[in-house]
C-alpha cells in the first residue's frame, strides 16, 4: 500500500526580527496551500510537525527554504497513509523551548548558538550506550519515556521537561564528573538542554544530533538499543524506531501488562497522558484515579453515553462508588 502523506518534523534556531508578524504570514501561507499541523515562531527560531500530501510538503518546504534565515534547514521526513494533524497551527511563542527556569536564574537564558553539547552521530550515540562510563539521560517528559526509551538510559524523576533543570541539579553528585549524553525526539529541546548543562559545568555533554527520529532512520544503527515506540505529538500518537529487534516496553496502567496504546485521562482536569488497553479503558471509565473516574465531568461517560446508574455499575465492579447527588 502506497504511503501518500509526509509528515515533516523541523526546527532551528535563528534569530528572527518581528517574530510575530512572520508568524502570522506563515499561518496564511499554510492555510493556503492546505498544509495541517503545529508551528511555533519565537524570536529565537522555529520548530514545526506538519503534514500534507507530496505536492503541498514540497510546496512547503519550498517556501521555507526560499528564506534565507532556514535556506539549511534540515526536514526529517516519515510517510504515512493519512494525516498527522486535523488542523493548522501557528503561534508565536517568546521561546521554543522553555527551561522552566526562573527569569533571574543565571542558566534561564540559553542561546544554543552560543552554547551548546557536542552533536553526536548515530553511530557515536550507539557507541556511547554501549560506554558503561557514559550517563545517557532522556530529557523528555515522563510518558514518552514510558512509551519507548534507549536502552539503558535514565528516567528522570519528572513530569514534564520543564522540571528535569532542578531534578539535574538535585541530582548533579550522580554524574557531574562523568561524561553525560542526552536526547529527545527530534532535537530541539536538546540544543538548549545541553547548553544549559555545560553552563551548570558539566565538562563532556553530547547530544543526539537529529534526534530519536533520525536514528531509527540510521541505515547504519537502524534503531538498535531503542525499546518501545516514539511518542509524537500529532494523531499517529506513536512510530516505530528500532528495526532490528524491537520490544514493547510501555505498561498498561492498571494490570501492567505490555501496552503501547495511549489515552488521556477522561478527567479533564487531570487530562494524563496514560497507558491503557482498550478493555481496560471500558472498565475503568478512562480515570486513571478514583478521583477521576467518579469526577462529574468525566468525558468518557458523555462520549459514551453512559446513564447514572451504568456509571455507578462500572465503579462498582471494581469496588468503588460513585458519589450520591445531593
Amino acid at each position: 500500500m502506497s504511503k501518500d502523506i509526509r509528515v515533516l518534523l523541523y526546527y532551528k534556531y535563528v534569530p528572527i526580527e518581528n517574530a510575530k508578524e512572520y508568524a502570522a504570514e506563515h499561518l496564511a501561507f499554510c492555510k493556503s496551500i492546505g498544509l495541517k499541523g503545529r508551528i511555533l515562531i519565537a524570536d529565537e527560531g522555529i520548530n514545526g510537525t506538519v503534514s500534507g500530501d507530496y505536492e503541498t510538503t514540497q510546496k512547503y518546504m519550498d517556501y521555507v527554504h526560499a528564506n534565507p534565515l532556514f535556506s539549511d534547514l534540515w526536514f526529517k521526513i516519515d510517510e504515512e497513509n493519512e494525516q498527522a494533524f486535523k488542523k493548522m497551527f501557528v503561534r508565536y511563542k517568546k521561546e521554543i523551548v522553555h527551561l522552566g527556569l526562573e527569569d533571574n536564574d543565571f542558566d534561564s537564558d540559553i542561546d544554543p548558538l552560543v552554547t551548546t553539547g557536542a552533536y553526536l552521530s548515530p553511530k557515536e550515540f550507539k557507541e556511547a550506550l554501549l560506554d558503561e562510563d557514559t550517563v545517557v539521560l532522556d530529557t523528555r517528559n515522563d510518558y514518552e519515556y514510558d512509551l519507548g526509551h534507549f536502552r539503558g538510559a535514565i528516567r528522570p524523576d519528572i513530569r514534564n521537561f520543564r522540571e528535569l533543570p532542578q531534578w539535574v541539579r538535585d541530582n548533579k553528585e550522580k554524574f557531574m564528573d562523568k561524561r553525560v549524553v542526552v536526547y529527545c525526539t527530534g532535537g530541539v529541546r536538546c540544543e538548549k538542554f545541553s547548553g544549559w548543562m555545560v553552563r551548570e559545568g558539566y565538562k563532556d555533554v553530547g547530544q543526539l544530533h537529529g534526534g530519536i527520529a533520525t536514528y531509527g532512520k540510521d541505515p547504519e544503527v537502524r534503531g538498535e538499543l531503542w525499546d518501545g515506540k516514539m511518542y509524537v505529538f500529532d494523531e499517529r500518537i506513536a512510530v516505530d524506531v528500532n528495526h532490528v529487534d524491537p520490544v514493547v516496553v510501555g505498561k498498561d496502567w492498571f494490570d501492567g501488562t505490555p501496552c503501547e496504546r495511549y489515552v488521556n485521562c477522561g478527567n479533564p482536569f487531570c487530562n494524563r497522558r496514560t497507558l491503557m488497553s482498550e478493555e481496560n479503558e471500558h472498565k475503568y471509565v478512562r480515570g486513571c484515579s478514583a478521583e477521576c473516574r467518579a469526577h462529574e465531568r468525566n468525558r468518557y461517560i458523555t462520549e459514551n453515553g453512559l446513564t447514572r446508574q451504568e456509571w455507578a455499575e462500572r465503579l462498582e465492579a471494581i469496588g468503588e462508588e460513585l458519589p450520591v447527588l445531593v
